[in-house]
């Protein structure tokens, strides 16, 4: 005799996990993806720059930091300075 069908289902789908951006828009000059983040895990400092007006800021990070957390540190620093 042969066996019954299973009824199981399938394993769920895996979602894809997108990478965060390493390039931003610059809040003073609004050019897109022209401000660059640069972490330096070893000394604990992150340095934002960008490419077209040459603003730059330097923040202290800890080992969880992203460079999206420099990024939003350097906005909420201009926001606050305004």
């Amino acid at each position: 005799m042969g066996r019954r069908k299973s009824n199981r289902k399938p394993p769920p789908k895996r979602k894809n996990i997108q990478p965060l951006d390493q390039q931003f828009n610059c809040p003073f000059c609004n050019h897109e993806k022209s401000c660059e983040v640069k972490m330096d895990k070893d000394r604990n400092i992150a340095k934002i720059t960008c490419r077209v007006c040459l603003e730059d800021y330097q923040n202290g990070i800890n080992f969880l930091s992203e460079p999206i957390d420099v990024y939003n540190d350097w906005v909420d620093a201009c926001e606050s300075a305004n």
